[in-house]
């Protein structure tokens, strides 16, 4: 390869033009855009956003998740720089997809954060722009919560997890990882009867109205089967699709939080993201990578894969309403 043409093969996070297109660049070199999409805060155009939120201070167990969001965009360089396998279509030439950088917060004033999320993720969308976010732990995911429920009203909420995250707790000013989707359903920002819970394998006597597919469902009756009883439950409602890596078998993905045996293989993620496609999905995350737990990066190499899966159901979305 000629220099000169080496050198058009650098830094795509900042010297591509386009928001389309596949991006041919050394895997070990250049700046860590989420798939080499081109970093700006200007959306003109865009389609879908990807976002960061680092932050970690709501978690019960191992910190590091505020270091995911830099984990999985690094991770994402060593997919194919093709069209992501398996979908019939390429997301990356058909949509304009930006990578809008991290969220920028005060770590020190906690009590702000779920604000500064909100309003973070209803600027993209005011824009027209769908977003996939990279977390950070799940916490994260209720504010986001507010920002979709905010413009298209209560959400179906498709939950990849080992925990239901559901558990009491009505003081609204708590900051907790564990008691996200309670307090989102107490807030009217998710339609329990429309939202799914996938690999669930902690108790929790109270499911509030979700219906649970836990792991042993998932082993027992095969990931297909799984993907079309998600379909009828949500049917064509806005959904939100939120992956804790802990879903995962700690086999699969060791840098978490809280790990819990006996979840779901990759594989049967994968079939399960993929076959879930016609749902109305409106945007999603990947929360709970976290690096310093992640001896040998599998765990931000399976949250990156499903970033990309998420942004593929967002463009089949799309391609689907026209």
């Amino acid at each position: 390869m000629a220099l000169e043409d080496a050198k058009k093969q650098i830094d795509h996070a900042f010297t591509r033009t386009e928001l389309r297109g596949n991006s041919f660049e050394n895997t070990f070199a250049g700046a860590a855009s989420f798939l080499r999409r081109r970093y700006t805060k200007d959306l003109t155009g865009a389609d879908f956003a990807v976002t960061g939120v680092p932050f970690d201070q709501a978690v019960t167990n191992r910190p590091g998740t505020r270091l995911g969001p830099r984990a999985i965009r690094e991770a994402s360089l060593l997919q194919s720089p093709d069209a992501p396998y398996g979908w019939g279509y390429n997301v990356l030439e058909e949509f304009a997809i930006a990578d809008y950088g991290d969220l920028a917060f005060d770590y020190a004033e906690v009590a702000r954060f779920p604000k500064a999320v909100t309003d973070h993720v209803a600027g993209m969308l005011a824009q027209g722009v769908q977003t996939v976010t990279l977390g950070g732990d799940h916490f994260i995911t209720l504010p986001i919560l507010r920002a979709y429920a905010e413009k298209y009203g209560p959400m179906s909420v498709i939950q990849f997890d080992a925990h239901s995250d559901t558990w009491t707790d009505d003081d609204m000013g708590r900051i907790d990882h564990g008691t996200f989707l309670y307090k989102a359903m107490k807030l009217g920002y998710v339609d329990p009867a429309r939202s799914v819970q996938i690999g669930i394998r902690t108790d929790n006597a109270d499911s509030h109205g979700f219906h649970i597919l836990d792991a042993r469902a998932v082993h027992a009756q095969g990931p297909q089967a799984i993907a079309q009883q998600v379909r009828a439950i949500v049917g064509d409602h806005p959904a939100y699709l939120t992956f804790d890596i802990d879903c995962l078998d700690p086999a699969f993905a060791p840098g978490t939080g809280t790990p819990v045996w006996g979840g779901l293989s990759t594989h049967q993620a994968a079939v399960i993201l993929r076959n879930i496609a016609g749902i109305t999905l409106m945007g999603g995350d990947v929360v709970e990578v976290s690096p310093p737990f992640d001896t040998t990066g599998a765990t931000a190499i399976a949250g990156a894969h499903v970033a990309t899966e998420i942004l593929c159901l967002l463009g089949w979305t799309r391609r689907a309403r026209g």
